[in-house]
């Protein structure tokens, strides 16, 4: 962690906070927010402009876990997640609510940097994943439009799939437009005549 980060930690119980506070002072000059009450959780947290949530209960429910991981915007910052007890179906909750590091046993100021270390590195994993299933869902979208097009072409025009694809390709070069764009063109165009 080498900048300046804003870490916001949520812990109900101020006295459990405080050495927490602590243990993050002593890894640098970062912005450290405490909220001690979940109201307002989401417009709290963005008004800090967290990089990093961190969450500090003793005993949650599940509906609590939930709302608070889903509050702390863990598809937008690292979250991590610690909790005294814990049971198989918390844990699985607090993964799919998308917490990138779920610690049982509390948290202590000696814990707190390999802790965020880990949050940080997951998080930006499964970011690089998530940017990845998008490019290939939309990359597969775009297959399926090219693919309809050329259908339409080789019915309209009586040619085979080969040359349709070669007449897509020269249009695209033709107009300075990539070939999903002239395909998406067509399949809106043969929809407005069926």
């Amino acid at each position: 962690m080498q900048k300046r980060l804003s870490i916001v930690l949520v812990d109900p119980d101020e006295h459990r906070a405080a050495p927490i506070v602590e243990g993050l002072r002593e890894l640098g000059d970062h912005d450290i927010h405490v909220i001690t009450e979940a109201r307002d959780l989401p417009a709290r947290i963005a008004a800090h402009r967290a990089d990093i949530v961190l969450i500090d209960l003793a005993n949650p429910s599940r509906d609590v876990l939930e709302e608070l991981a889903l509050a702390s915007g863990p598809l937008d910052r690292p979250v991590a997640m610690f909790v005294t007890h814990s049971d198989e179906e918390l844990t699985r909750a607090a993964i799919e609510a998308g917490v990138s590091a779920y610690v049982v046993d509390g948290l202590r100021a000696d814990r707190v940097k390999p802790v965020l270390d880990a949050a940080i590195a997951r998080f930006r994993m499964f970011q690089r994943m998530r940017t990845e299933l998008l490019a290939t869902r939309a990359a597969l979208e775009e297959r399926k439009v090219i693919d309809r097009a050329k259908a339409i072409l080789m019915r309209a025009r009586g040619i085979e799939e080969e040359a349709a694809y070669a007449l897509l390709r020269k249009t695209a070069m033709d107009q300075g437009k990539r070939i999903g764009d002239i395909a998406q063109q067509i399949v809106m165009a043969a929809g407005l005549l069926i």
